[in-house]
């Protein structure tokens, strides 16, 4: 039996000649040996981006502020715990005398005038003692004007204490002929006469046994008074004192 014809593809001589695909991609370079196979390719390598340095202001600023806040913390604690301990009260004051020993006008119209007045400091704290230094200053004004001036003396003030003090003042009103008809002319019409009193107090705080740094008290008491009589009974109609740091 013979065997089945094969067929065979016969090249096209008019077909256009297509080039063959070259055995090497052209983007791909050769080796020195010239086999594509043996070339690795290694995927291209990327500097990373040198880290941004803190600048020295920068580290300074950040630990400032942390410095700061860790301060203000602790103070607050410390502040706390002396507020819990010591129960700290505000010290109160009341004028309860005046005396006019002298109120003379001079020919010069200049007027002097001497005060005598009598002061209660009361000390409500159980565990805080007041020590009242040198330095003070207190004066008596009506309106704008200054009349007397004079200083409280030395002392410590312990705990739950009353101090009774009397201080005098004394003082000189160059061209007073003006104060003295406002002086009147305020009796006439109110029968009374309005007067204040401004104290500056240095002292120290004493807590348990520990003094802390010295701080300014100033007190504004406001008077108001029947008279301004030299030598005679003045009646305090009303008095009312402020305190404050």
């Amino acid at each position: 039996m013979a065997d089945p014809q094969k067929i065979h593809p016969v090249h096209d001589v008019e077909a256009p000649h297509q080039p063959s695909a070259p055995l090497v991609p052209t983007n791909i370079s050769k080796s020195e040996e010239g086999d594509p196979e043996n070339l690795q390719q290694h995927p291209p390598l990327y500097s990373k981006p040198p880290k941004k340095r803190r600048s020295c202001c920068c580290r300074f600023f950040c630990w400032f502020i942390s410095i700061l806040l860790i301060l203000i913390v602790a103070i607050g604690i410390t502040i706390g715990i002396l507020y819990l301990v010591f129960r700290p009260k505000i010290p109160k004051y009341s004028v309860d005398e005046l005396r006019v020993t002298n109120f003379d006008s001079y020919t010069n119209n200049s007027l002097s005038v001497t005060f005598n007045v009598t002061i209660t400091a009361r000390n409500p704290n159980k565990k805080i003692g007041i020590d009242y230094r040198g330095g003070s200053h207190i004066s008596a004004w009506y309106n704008d004007t200054k009349l007397c001036e004079g200083s409280l003396p030395k002392f410590y003030q312990g705990h739950r204490n009353i101090t009774v003090l009397s201080i005098p003042l004394s003082g000189q009103t160059q061209d007073a002929s003006g104060l003295q008809n406002s002086l009147q002319q305020q009796l006439q019409q109110n029968g009374n006469v309005t007067l204040n009193l401004k104290v500056k107090q240095p002292v120290r705080i004493k807590l348990g046994k520990l003094k802390i740094f010295k701080i300014n008290f100033k007190v504004r008491c406001k008077l108001v008074v029947d008279s301004l009589d030299q030598n005679n009974s003045i009646r305090i109609k009303s008095s009312s004192c402020k305190f404050r740091l």
